[in-house]
């Protein structure tokens, strides 16, 4: 019989193992490979940042899962992971509902031999009084376009108004990590591009960001070798960067910090902290840790399952030596896909399994148009510290591999083709 094997989550790394066993297992009838996800589309989660302040346009970066699993001999189904028998291997589908709340998918049950678990991280807002009210989060594309939709708003609300008095913005981003800085130096070149387009009642200098971290520095999880140029690059952008400052509470027009402050922002965003989603802790027995993550062996088996496999944001994976844990990044969840894709096909073959080792790249922090800065890691370059254009250059070829494990070198140049006329043809900027 054909051997099953389902991933759950299709995101960066769930897509990109479903697309490669698809090309080798499926494509050879060695295996049945089934992708679920909650949604029809994929965006790669590092650019939901550049959705939200509008540099990019979501529609022409997202891929179609259906028409991906065609492509690439594998199945979509649509559905969300609801609960989990491993006694009879067996995953529930919750009912697939459309936005006037009629059903699309009817709730229902897939098999498995194999299971992966890739369904990623959320932000963790610690329980901080107001901030799920209050606050807006960029963990998917729908809340990325509301965030943009309603930097729109407060522009298009003052091109339209008579008052005399200047018209003032203030963004607060809770979260300094890649996610925080790299938003904040995109909202001060969106702030720049709307005013060139005429929207200039709010100017440049008007929309106030402010960037808030509990820790010592700007990026704590690098090397403060980065955290210094990028924190003098966003006060030299006009940036407010406020560090070891806690947010206690978010009320509905301001933040207050731990340390007596009270920060004035009509659009918030929260950008600190991960965890896996809720329903994974105690799901039908795997072990979890206390942020939900799956606790996984260095083969990514779940400690109390040999059948069920985790990885990426969602599995909290050991590094030897190390009292860590393997830290939740883009380059790690690729390493892990790229070692199940060999993992699944000698499982199949009744062979040993290989454990994972993580090795890390380095690091790159995109500051827009501005700048760039990181290290690049290798075995004989050692660290190699990059900033500038060159650094830049290497930030956008990580989405370009990333395109290439999914689309082939071929469609991507002529995707990079593309891109490159579409600039002179459209504008700068999301106006819609």
């Amino acid at each position: 019989m054909t051997h099953q094997i389902v991933i759950v989550g299709g995101g960066a790394g769930g897509l990109e193992l479903a697309t490669r066993l698809g090309r080798t297992l499926g494509k050879r009838g060695q295996a049945k490979i089934t992708l679920v996800d909650a949604n029809l589309t994929h965006i790669w989660k590092p650019l939901l940042h550049e959705v939200a302040a509008g540099s990019l346009n979501s529609s022409g970066d997202e891929l179609n899962y259906v028409a991906q699993a065609k492509w690439n001999h594998f199945e979509f189904q649509l559905g969300r992971m609801c609960g989990l028998n491993r006694g009879e291997r067996r995953i529930s589908l919750a009912a697939t509902l459309d936005d006037a709340g009629q059903q699309l998918m009817p709730a229902r049950e897939l098999s498995y031999d194999s299971l992966v678990i890739a369904v990623g991280s959320t932000t963790n807002d610690f329980g901080t009084q107001g901030a799920a009210e209050h606050c807006l989060f960029l963990d998917t594309r729908a809340q990325a376009e509301r965030f943009h939709r309603q930097l729109l708003s407060h522009y298009l609300r003052a091109h339209a108004s008579q008052s005399e008095t200047t018209e003032l913005i203030d963004v607060a981003i809770v979260g300094a990590g890649a996610t925080g800085v790299e938003l904040a130096a995109e909202l001060h070149h969106a702030a720049h591009e709307l005013a060139a387009y005429g929207l200039d009642r709010i100017r440049p200098e008007n929309m106030r960001i402010t960037l808030i971290e509990a820790g010592p520095r700007v990026l704590p999880a690098l090397p403060e070798r980065i955290s210094q140029p990028v924190h003098k690059t966003l006060e030299k952008l006009g940036v407010t960067v406020l560090t070891s400052s806690s947010v206690s509470q978010v009320t509905h027009d301001a933040l207050h910090t731990a340390q007596g402050q009270v920060i004035p922002a009509s659009l918030k965003v929260w950008a600190a902290g991960i965890r896996a989603p809720g329903f994974l802790k105690d799901l039908d027995g795997l072990e979890s840790n206390r942020i939900n993550q799956l606790q996984v062996r260095p083969t990514l088996q779940t400690t109390r399952d040999d059948n069920i496999f985790a990885f990426g944001d969602c599995a909290a994976c050991p590094q030897p030596g190390s009292e860590h844990n393997v830290p939740p990044r883009a380059q790690a969840a690729h390493q892990q896909a790229s070692l199940l894709a060999k993992a699944l096909k000698l499982r199949i073959d009744g062979k040993a399994l290989p454990e994972y080792r993580y090795r890390d790249y380095g690091s790159l922090i995109s500051l827009s148009t501005f700048s760039a800065v990181g290290n690049l890691m290798g075995n004989l370059t050692g660290s190699v510290m990059l900033e500038g254009w060159l650094a830049r250059m290497f930030y956008v070829s990580l989405y370009r591999m990333h395109q290439v494990a999914l689309y082939g070198m071929t469609r991507t140049l002529l995707m990079m083709l593309g891109d490159r006329i579409g600039r002179s043809t459209e504008p700068r900027l999301k106006l819609h």
